[in-house]
Formats: C-alpha cells, sequence, structure tokens
C-alpha cells in the first residue's frame, strides 16, 4: 500500500533492551500524521464523482480503474473517508456469506431477525403505513377508508432473516465518493505539502523530526 511511503519518518528513541546506549534511536513512520482531505474540498462535489463498488472489489483494484495505479489505493479510502477497511469496505459474496455463518452459525442465518413493516396505502393512495418500521411478530393497523378496515399480520409485516439484514447492512456500503482523476496531481500535491515537517526543535530535515530522548539528563 503506497500509503506508509508517504508518510513522514519520526526519530524515537529505543525501546528495545538490545540498544547500545541510552542514546540510540529507531526510525518509525509516523502514524500520527493522519492524510485527510483539505476542509475547503470537502463540499466542492464537482471534485468527487459518486461511485458503486461492484461485488468483489477492493480498494487497490478500483485504483487501478481509476487512477492506473493499484497503489493509490489509499487515495480512494481517504477521499471516501474510509478508516477502517475491514469494517467499512462491503464484502464480496462469499466473503458475506461466510461472515454471517459464522456471527450467527449455519442454522440460524436463515431465521427471523425481526420483523418490518410493509407499506399499505389507501384507494386514494395515500401512505397508511410506510414500509420497513420495525415491529413485532403480529402487528396489525386498522384504519378508515370509506369502510372500516382492519389488517392482519400477514398484510402489514414481514420477516427479515439474518442474512438478508447483514446483506442490507453490507449494501449499504456500496456508494462512496471518489476523487475525480483530473484531480488527483493537485490531490497528491498537497498531501505531499501536508506530510512535510515545517521547522520546529524536533526538525531534521522535511521528512524526518527528532523526539526529545527522556533517558539522557544533563
Amino acid at each position: 500500500m503506497g500509503y506508509f511511503r508517504e508518510l513522514p519518518n519520526l526519530q524515537y528513541q529505543s525501546p528495545f533492551t538490545s540498544r547500545v546506549s541510552s542514546d540510540s534511536y529507531v526510525t518509525v513512520k509516523n502514524l500520527f500524521r493522519r492524510m485527510k482531505i483539505r476542509d475547503d474540498l470537502k463540499n466542492i462535489f464537482t471534485v468527487f464523482n459518486k461511485f458503486t463498488i461492484s461485488d468483489g472489489e477492493r480498494p487497490d483494484t478500483v485504483a487501478k480503474d481509476l487512477y492506473g495505479k493499484s497503489t493509490l489505493d489509499w487515495v480512494v479510502l481517504t477521499t471516501a473517508g474510509i478508516i477502517n477497511v475491514r469494517n467499512e469496505w462491503p464484502l464480496s459474496s462469499k466473503e458475506l456469506y461466510d461472515f454471517t455463518v459464522e456471527k450467527y452459525g449455519l442454522t440460524e442465518i436463515n431465521n427471523i431477525r425481526h420483523y418490518e413493516t410493509k407499506e399499505i396505502k389507501n384507494s386514494r393512495g395515500v401512505v397508511i403505513l410506510p414500509s420497513g418500521n420495525i415491529v413485532g411478530a403480529g402487528f396489525s393497523v386498522s384504519y378508515y377508508d370509506e369502510r372500516n378496515i382492519t389488517t392482519t399480520p400477514s398484510d402489514t409485516v414481514k420477516g427479515i432473516t439474518y442474512y438478508e439484514y447483514e446483506s442490507r447492512e453490507n449494501e449499504k456500503k456500496r456508494n462512496i465518493f471518489v476523487l475525480r482523476p483530473e484531480y488527483l496531481q493537485q490531490f497528491l500535491n498537497d498531501i505531499r505539502n501536508e506530510m512535510t515537517y515545517k521547522r520546529s526543535s524536533q526538525y531534521v530535515n522535511d521528512k524526518l523530526i527528532k523526539t526529545e530522548n527522556t533517558r539522557v539528563t544533563i
């Protein structure tokens, strides 16, 4: 993943028992420098395109299709606002099935998780009962439509299985916003500028700072 190559370095006092002296340092990536979209660009919708993630697509395959390089997967994730890929990127059909089985058990995935209302309209097309409300299995409704009408549970509710529920949650993750290719170079320039250190007491060079060594006393 090219993301880590963009992060600047940090020299930190060595925590290892094998260190040569108390003045020993190790160089690590500065994970505290998180990449993000410039605030003034977040609300400019012409900079982004709406993108639907197809079944089985990964951040690197999307980056390859959009920008010509799979190593720009971090650009896809950053512009989509995704921090935890495992939880925020949609699973493939097989991954979803395996995940649901592991979470609920093979014998449970097709059992009813909850019940939801079906949409009911009167003869004038007015919605009496909207769809999608979570209710009990025996829920019914009565309304007046030139005559009093009482529905039965089978008219008003439908059961949602554990697998259907997880599928819905997975589908919600498919629509993201991605940076339009013509703005890619400007974005990379901005990010690299943000990843450059400014002069300070810790400054070594543009890509390296050195923390205080608390083991060394004067």
